[in-house]
């Protein structure tokens, strides 16, 4: 009889806030020695070892001689690591975002991300809503709630965000009457507007902003004066920005000079 290895333990919330380090400093980097890495995380050599042997094994990144640096293919953190930071931000996020959805029958599209997955538990206790999403995340969060009704779009799955997106997901938000539009961003920026790292990503989401009566954007601080690869909305099509008390205030004082109402919560704690 042949024994499987056993599976590898999940990775701590400090040790996943390390590893999502490690990858950001890889994605302004493309590549950093072992040595650097372990002084700027504050950890032993082995440790910083360690994770880069699990994020190479988990192909995030290639182990060089001394190093790491990062796939060519790899141009995003994958929403599983995503899930681990700021995570008192979303939350607040999300709370002032849920206060503005009306509790009676109405139809919210939630684009994916890690703020607007805190929005779709935050809309749990909603009677009578119908939740619209390519995400496959969001969609499993708000299974566990039957006064919620979900549709999920078709559309080609895209494993970094597990969004769905193309022409099925674009045709789904185009026959529907959307009450709001809950979008997450990659970039906030008054001259990029609203942007997010992949192309067919932001066509799908464009359609939802498209087709909704009125759309409001959830960033934490640090999307903010950002501008990310594609374009998924322009700021005269977004009605309200919510993000939390660690933005910038010349980023926050632009967008507003832009002409976007910015509305700053701040973060909840525990």
């Amino acid at each position: 009889m042949t024994l499987s290895p056993p599976e590898r333990p999940a990775a701590s919330g400090k040790r996943s806030r390390r590893m999502l380090a490690i990858l950001e400093l890889l994605a302004e980097r493309e590549s950093i020695e072992l040595e650097a890495l372990a002084a700027e995380l504050a950890v032993s050599p082995a440790t910083a070892r360690r994770d880069l042997a699990d994020l190479a094994d988990q192909r995030l990144l290639l182990r060089t001689h001394g190093g790491a640096r990062l796939l060519e293919s790899r141009t995003e953190v994958p929403v599983a690591l995503r899930d681990s930071r700021n995570q008192e931000a979303k939350r607040a996020i999300a709370t002032a975002v849920a206060a503005l959805v009306p509790k009676q029958r109405y139809a919210v599209a939630l684009s994916g991300g890690t703020t607007t997955a805190s929005v779709a538990r935050a809309l749990a206790s909603h009677g009578e809503l119908t939740i619209v999403t390519n995400s496959l995340t969001i969609a499993q969060l708000v299974t566990t709630h039957p006064q919620l009704k979900v549709i999920m779009t078709g559309g080609a799955l895209r494993h970094e965000s597990l969004e769905l997106v193309g022409v099925l997901a674009e045709n789904t938000f185009k026959a529907i009457n959307l009450g709001m539009a809950i979008l997450g961003a990659d970039g906030v920026s008054p001259s990029g507007g609203v942007t997010t790292h992949d192309e067919t990503e932001a066509r799908t989401n464009s359609a939802m902003v498209q087709h909704a009566q009125r759309v409001i954007v959830v960033a934490d601080g640090s999307k903010l004066g950002r501008a990310a690869l594609a374009p998924v909305a322009t700021l005269d099509e977004v009605d309200l920005l919510i993000t939390d008390e660690t933005a910038d205030p010349d980023a926050v004082a632009a967008l507003r000079a832009a002409g976007l109402e910015v509305r700053i919560v701040p973060a909840a704690r525990g």
